[in-house]
């Protein structure tokens, strides 16, 4: 590992947890110890999660304050059923953390893939920037799992759009310089 990270060709590391049949699968304490040697490397963690599972989202990113985090895909939300209560209360309490950071990305699949409209996402966004705040979102795609509910550029113009009411300083954090400094990644 060592030697990708020293390159940097590998920035972050994901576990598809969501598909973990234990929704404590993030507190394991071998998971846990793997967690720990992240930092070490300058590695990144992604939390692929769904709703139910982010009260354990939020005691496993107390437990490492110095690990960088990020929440895919807003925890999937349930768009389509419209449920929006519980997952805001929970994703505030995560945000609430500041090591962690939220890709603005999978809205389209949670939403019906057929008839979604940009309207229906925004009180998601909503909440997603009440607790954030612009300076720890960043645009994601979900490419290529958003094409069974829009293509690139319909997907992407959900966040584009919706950041047009932010100040351009902002716009530029979550359409890209958030996700730079997150991925420490080189001037783009």
């Amino acid at each position: 590992m060592e030697a990708l990270t020293h390159r940097r060709k590998l920035v972050g590391i994901r576990h598809i947890v969501q598909g973990e049949p234990d929704d404590r699968f993030l507190l394991r304490p071998d998971f846990c110890r793997g967690i720990a040697r992240l930092e070490q490397f300058g590695l990144a963690y992604d939390i692929l999660i769904f709703p139910r599972h982010l009260p354990v989202a939020v005691e496993f990113a107390r437990r490492f304050p110095r690990q960088r985090f990020v929440l895919d895909h807003l925890a999937k939300p349930f768009i389509k059923a419209g449920d929006i209560e519980g997952w805001a209360r929970d994703l505030r309490d995560l945000a609430a953390l500041d090591n962690v950071s939220c890709e603005l990305s999978g809205m389209v699949t949670e939403a019906d893939w057929h008839a979604w409209t940009p309207g229906q996402l925004t009180p998601y966004l909503d909440v997603a920037m009440a607790a954030f705040g612009a300076e720890r979102l960043m645009i994601g795609s979900d490419w290529p799992v958003c094409m069974l509910a829009a293509d690139d550029a319909r997907t992407i113009a959900v966040v584009t759009g919706y950041v047009e009411r932010l100040s351009e300083d902002e716009r530029d954090l979550v359409l890209g310089l958030n996700a730079q400094r997150f991925w420490r990644l080189e001037a783009l």
